[in-house]
């Protein structure tokens, strides 16, 4: 989304006195996150071995039914080494951050358009992750072992952010 994009999403989202103090969007292209340390060699032997497995079915004239059984091994095997990037990125591309002075938005318009709403006097837990060049991720719960908690992901500025959602807060 460009700059306007954003701003237009977010203002349909506005209750008519909500202040908007803070919009953004996750940082965009392509990028590793922590969990690739284990995912890449994971895509890479699946869809090594879905390869491997679909070149032998072909080339040693196996039964039809072989040959079709690897076919959505091979396009989960390429998805997990290198289209989990691309709708990553796409994904992130469609989605908008709002800070008002009584909540936080995440809105994404990637397929179907969602709104993530927390009322700023709700949020108990919240943390920052910042990197050296000033880009983070702020954080808000703990989340559980199904799904990750709603987060900021990716912002510049994060701490600069961070302050002025603690200051949101307190005046809430």
């Amino acid at each position: 989304m460009e700059a306007y994009e954003v701003e237009r999403h977010v203002a349909r989202e506005l209750a008519p006195n909500e202040k908007l103090l803070w919009t953004g969007q996750p940082r965009q292209g392509i990028f590793l996150r922590p969990a690739d340390v284990i995912l890449i060699p994971f895509s890479l032997l699946w869809g090594g071995f879905a390869i491997f497995w679909e070149t032998m079915a072909i080339v040693g004239k196996a039964p039809w039914f072989f040959k079709l059984w690897g076919i959505p091994f091979v396009l989960v095997g390429l998805h997990l080494i290198i289209g989990r990037f691309f709708a990553d990125a796409w994904q992130r591309k469609h989605t908008a951050y709002a800070i008002t002075d009584s909540r936080v938005l995440i809105i994404s318009a990637w397929i179907n358009k969602t709104v993530k709403s927390m009322s700023l006097r709700s949020l108990a837990d919240i943390s920052l992750s910042e990197r050296s060049n000033g880009d983070g991720t702020i954080t808000f719960g703990s989340g559980s072992r199904r799904s990750a908690p709603p987060m900021l992901e990716g912002i510049q500025n994060a701490r600069a952010v961070f302050e002025l959602l603690r200051q949101a807060q307190q005046t809430a």
